[in-house]
């Protein structure tokens, strides 16, 4: 266990090379519960020394999805801290500067080897049937004969001495006591051939001078936890308590990926989710305060959230249970909220223009509340109610087929226009009464009249009420409706 201050310090240090994945941003979250649970310090450390996949865009798109997310940092870009600059590009002269201790404590040593040396390595040992790992050739070179090559320029790393024997034991706080034989780990890089850190060295390097109490990750990080550890006491640092949390699975029992559906933050924003309700499913992919609640406000998630309630097994990424857990929250939004959220969806299937005017907004509104509970996520607005928003309906061929070619729809519809037409006021009060009796007066049953009418003014078989679905579209677009139909069917 850690032997650091009592505060609890934890951190999240994604590389801004593509965006924030569900996975990244369950493991935020799982970090900054843990800190606001504990009142400790949450830390936001940039990991951008892939100069080559790095970008700005990246950059910023992390920040924004963690912030929409509501997971803002104590310290970091853009917050400060005693213990920046917190891009790791910033870094590099603390890296060296502890790099060049490990080798003046004989921790850590030149290697020359090539990359066609090492393929040679690799290919040799397997040969042998033995694991592919670097045979320390310049583990032990005379010291005369490293001068010279640095002092010819030849290109070269800084390997770490890793221990040759024995093992390395860590209490994990989610998997329990974790060994690893010290044999099966090689003698790895810490300073690669361009002067930059690598992961191992630079996370061990930062955690250590941030004082990180606690590193919480995900369990793919788990081969990498002997390395740091085996640094930590090279640099005579205090060791932090690790806690490797399951990977995210789709469906189908393999690692989530894009063929899953939408696996960036940024991806559930545009389509419409809530941020409060991708957190509270994210918090319970890998833990569970209990087998029965799964609605969790944020403050009842930092008062309950511990790492003891930590799965070690994989958890399932459900897209059916977050839109269920997304509609929950809809239905707490006030109308308004939903209205602005469903407006982008509007304007991007065409079915209104981009500066929305006062009548728009509250024809909007009146449509949204029809649809109810229906509307689970915003980005379903066009699919749902497309039919409010256009001039004529296209209709589901067997929906048509099935309901309006009947022998007495043309009758019928002909009718309920007639008697439509005099409604004034024209809402769910006037027309119920119209149908109903339209229907007891023809003898039919009321799906009979109720499930062609429906088809005729929506195009398909499903839809909100109907009362509800004549009395938004108003008396004029539903008369225009049932005559095309009519005439198109009959």
């Amino acid at each position: 266990m850690s032997n650091m201050a009592d505060q609890v310090r934890v951190r999240f240090a994604p590389s801004p090379t593509g965006h924030l994945h569900v996975g990244g941003a369950r493991t935020a979250l799982f970090n900054w519960l843990y800190a606001r649970n504990r009142g400790g310090r949450f830390i936001l450390r940039i990991e951008d020394t892939d100069l080559e996949r790095s970008t700005e865009e990246s950059y910023r798109g992390i920040l924004e999805a963690l912030k929409w997310l509501g997971l803002e940092w104590d310290e970091g870009p853009l917050a400060g801290g005693e213990y920046g600059p917190y891009f790791q590009s910033e870094r590099r002269h603390l890296y060296r500067e502890y790099a060049e201790r490990l080798l003046s404590e004989n921790k850590a040593y030149y290697c020359f080897c090539t990359p066609d040396d090492l393929c040679a390595m690799r290919e040799e040992l397997k040969r042998q049937g033995k694991d592919p790992m670097y045979t320390r050739k310049c583990r032990d070179l005379d010291a005369g004969i490293v001068a010279g090559r640095l002092k010819d320029g030849t290109p070269h790393v800084l390997r770490f001495k890793a221990p040759l024997g024995g093992e390395t034991t860590f209490e994990d706080i989610v998997r329990g006591s974790v060994t690893f034989p010290n044999p099966q780990i090689d003698d790895f890089v810490i300073m690669k051939s361009d002067g930059y850190p690598t992961y191992n060295f630079a996370v061990v390097v930062d955690d250590s001078m941030m004082r990180i109490s606690h590193v919480i990750r995900g369990e793919d990080h788990l081969s990498n936890t002997p390395k740091q550890i085996m640094l930590y006491h090279a640099l005579e640092s205090a060791v932090p308590s690790f806690a490797h949390v399951p990977l995210i699975m789709g469906a189908d029992g393999s690692r989530l990926s894009k063929r899953h559906g939408a696996t960036a933050v940024g991806q559930f924003t545009e389509d419409g989710y809530l941020p409060e309700a991708l957190v509270n499913y994210l918090a319970l992919l890998g833990w569970a305060y209990d087998d029965r609640t799964e609605l969790f406000e944020l403050d009842d998630l930092i008062a309950k959230f511990s790492l003891d309630k930590v799965s070690s097994k994989a958890a399932v990424f459900d897209y059916d249970k977050l839109q269920w857990m997304n509609a929950e929250y809809m239905k707490r939004r006030p109308l308004a909220d939903k209205v602005g959220l469903v407006i982008p969806h509007l304007e991007a299937a065409g079915l209104v223009s981009s500066a929305v005017d006062d009548e728009g907004y509250a024809y909007i509104g009146r449509v949204v509340e029809v649809l109810g509970d229906r509307l689970k996520v915003a980005k379903q607005i066009p699919g749902l109610a497309g039919f409010f928003f256009k001039d004529t309906v296209e209709f589901e061929q067997q929906a048509g087929e099935k309901f309006l070619r009947r022998h007495y729809i043309g009758p019928a519809f002909k009718l309920l226009e007639e008697r439509l037409r005099g409604l004034d006021p024209f809402d769910q009060t006037t027309i119920e009464p119209v149908m109903k009796g339209l229907v007891s007066e023809m003898g039919l049953k009321t799906g009979d009249l109720f499930q062609p009418v429906r088809v005729a003014l929506t195009g398909s078989r499903h839809s909100p009420g109907i009362y509800d679905v004549m009395a938004v579209l108003g008396k004029d677009r539903v008369l225009a409706r049932l005559e095309h139909a009519r005439h198109t069917f009959t």
